[in-house]
């Protein structure tokens, strides 16, 4: 069944909203302990032939933004990643790889989200600085929680109120003594906190399905965190975020993102990210997306615009 099969009227399913979750900080250390085991597990579970799960539709797991959340390319959204319902257990895995004028980014991780409620996933960054320092790789591991709190960004169509969702990301950056505390980072460690909110509006324009999501961030992060967090002005900035897509047909997804981000390095200026994508999921399993990124600036290089590829799997 696709999504844009679905009909506007008697799509209502309600959700009980558990008690308020009371999230433990976890040294991020200690969870990127378990990164590569979590990361092989669940990658496993995602190409494995499930027994009772994935029943969610087409596109309702959304895709994986570069720090291993279910969003978009940039992104964190509402949707919880994998395609388990509400009584099953879902799962996805990513890999993506970004390359600019000066710089290449590669990521992948995996995700596991349970009851459609709750959402834990792991990724791995390699940041290729050699045009900064010849040879140089910096690298980030991050670990991340998402808690979907109320709504449902599509089978809720008459509800003005749409998905909402509360995360995590605890990130490390792998080489923090290297370049990164050489020009100014205060830490190698920190957590980016984010409340997301998701929206899916059938046949909005020109009969077609559109889905638009907003997303607020505490964070510190110099450039996604890979050179540090923190720095001269090294308090916390909230960061808006912002995703549109629309379906082209059932199976391609065009839309745009923007992320704005903390500007803390005096000696190395950084601005917003944006993107423009394009999503082809010819079947719910498996998506393909290409994108133009605009990365602003970094490392003291002028803006850094290029290609983006990223590849999901999901059950």
């Amino acid at each position: 069944m696709r999504l844009n099969g679905l009909k506007r009227r008697g799509c209502a399913v309600g959700h009980n909203i558990p008690p308020a979750l009371t999230l433990t900080s976890l040294p991020v250390k200690t969870c990127a302990r378990f990164a590569i085991a979590g990361l092989s597990a669940a990658a496993a579970l995602a190409v494995s032939p499930p027994l009772h799960a994935g029943d969610r539709l087409q596109w309702t797991g959304a895709v994986t933004q570069i720090e291993g959340s279910a969003g978009g390319g940039l992104v964190p959204w509402a949707l919880i990643g994998g395609l388990g319902t509400d009584s099953e257990v879902g799962a996805s895995a990513f890999v993506t790889y970004v390359s600019t004028q000066d710089f290449a980014l590669r990521s992948g991780g995996a995700s596991v989200g349970v009851d459609n409620r709750v959402e834990i996933s792991v990724a791995r960054q390699r940041f290729d600085a050699g045009s900064v320092v010849p040879g140089l790789t910096l690298g980030q591991e991050v670990v991340g929680v998402k808690v979907r709190l109320a709504g449902d960004a599509v089978f809720e169509p008459d509800r003005w109120l749409p998905q909402i969702a509360v995360g995590a990301q605890w990130k490390r950056t792998l080489d923090f003594d290297q370049i990164p505390h050489a020009v100014g980072a205060a830490r190698g460690e920190d957590v980016d906190l984010y409340i997301a909110a998701t929206k899916l509006y059938f046949a909005a324009i020109a009969g077609r399905n559109i889905i638009v999501d907003a997303t607020l961030r505490r964070t510190r992060a110099d450039q996604f965190g890979l050179l540090g967090f923190g720095g001269d002005g090294s308090g916390y900035t909230f960061a808006p975020e912002f995703s549109a897509a629309v379906w082209l047909n059932d199976d391609v997804l065009l839309g745009a993102e923007y992320r704005d981000k903390p500007d803390n390095l005096s000696a190395l200026r950084e601005n917003s990210a944006e993107n423009l994508f394009l999503a082809w999921s010819p079947v719910k399993n498996l998506s393909v997306t290409a994108a133009w990124v605009d990365l602003g600036r970094i490392a003291g290089k002028s803006t850094q615009r290029g290609a983006y590829i990223s590849v999901w799997l999901g059950y």
